[in-house]
């Protein structure tokens, strides 16, 4: 059976410690690939996002030398919200038979009760949780009372707030990103104006 990661995120922008989590998950869950998903319209962000086509194509360049890690853009091409649940289900129906790993951070866990259709989801794939080392993982306590798999995976502390920020400032980044995400940064001026843009 096809062993395959789904690793969502904003990517505002991608940065090391994502590349490192999904070449963790490749190798300790032994993975057949890893989906990248740049989120389309996440309900749960309250600031605005860089373009979905910049965010798109800087995961594609971080991703670019491991021929196991996909970019999807299912859900930069379907309208209205995204949802978890929505990109799961239609990524099942593609590739029926494979067994799914949701790559999820510990503040995404302990607010999965809040996600819609967090209770099928559930049932559909095995949460592999980013956690920061010797730390438990803590899911609340809707979640807890819910069947499901759940595995601990190594976390870096790197974050894309923090990124921005610097570049915001004028700080280099690129120990943070890979080298092709900071010359994309810099050849399209993005995060220059505001930690937000």
């Amino acid at each position: 059976m096809k062993r395959i990661g789904l690793f969502g995120g904003t990517f505002d922008p991608v940065h090391l410690a994502h590349v490192t989590l999904a070449r963790v998950a490749l190798d300790q869950l032994q993975l057949d690939e890893v989906h990248w998903v740049p989120a389309g319209r996440p309900w749960q962000k309250a600031r605005s996002l860089t373009s979905a086509t910049h965010r798109a194509a800087m995961v594609g360049l971080a991703i670019a030398d491991e021929p196991r890690f996909v970019l999807d853009r299912c859900e930069i091409d379907r309208s209205g919200a995204s949802y978890t649940y929505d990109t799961v289900r239609e990524l099942q129906a593609a590739q029926p038979g494979a067994d799914w790993f949701l790559i999820i951070g510990q503040d995404q866990y302990a607010g999965l009760h809040t996600w819609l259709g967090w209770q099928k989801l559930l049932e559909r794939v095995t949460l592999a949780v980013a956690n920061r080392p010797g730390a438990p993982l803590q899911a609340s306590p809707e979640v807890e009372q819910v069947a499901h798999q759940a595995v601990a995976l190594p976390m870096m502390d790197i974050s894309s707030t923090h990124i921005r920020a610097q570049v915001a400032a004028g700080h280099r980044v690129d120990a943070l990103v890979p080298a092709a995400v900071a010359r994309y940064i810099d050849l399209h001026h993005l995060y220059r104006g505001t930690h937000g843009s």
